[in-house]
């Protein structure tokens, strides 16, 4: 911004206020850039070129094979504890 701390002791009140509102104003437009305009960050509103991934659902079958095979690791852990 500018090169270095500003001194308002000898500026009047009117020039000191316009001041005040010129930095606020600054601010605020640096602000719209990162929110945007559906109050995403900027950091969260890119998506890079790829859409989201759809959920994937799986069939109660093959929930059973994975709670199984589940199972079975601990299963072999606990067989390994006790030896």
């Amino acid at each position: 911004m500018d090169d270095g701390p500003v001194y308002y002791a000898w500026m009047d009140t009117k020039d000191l206020l316009a001041t005040i509102d010129a930095e606020i104003a600054t601010l605020q437009q640096a602000r719209n850039l990162l929110v945007g305009g559906k109050g995403k960050t900027l950091a969260t509103s890119f998506t890079f070129g790829h859409k989201p991934r759809k959920k994937r659902i799986l069939s109660a079958e093959a929930r059973e094979k994975i709670a199984a095979a589940q199972r079975k690791r601990w299963a072999a852990q606990k067989a390994a504890k006790k030896k």
